[in-house]
């Protein structure tokens, strides 16, 4: 829950959502997130095009 709070530092945050309560987040849960976050692709406000042409 962010409630409006710190909304302009969350700008490029990464935020992980989970169908798992706290007391069941077990090893396997921790390493979904980690692979989930692995797969993501940092653009920083820009566009997937734009991101492809700046690595070129």
């Amino acid at each position: 829950r962010i409630s409006n709070f710190l909304l302009w530092q969350l700008a490029y945050a990464e935020l992980y959502f989970t169908d798992v309560y706290w007391p069941d987040f077990d090893d396997a849960a921790l390493h979904e997130a980690f692979a989930d976050y692995q797969r993501r692709q940092r653009r920083f406000g820009r566009t997937s095009e734009q991101v492809e042409a700046s690595q070129q």
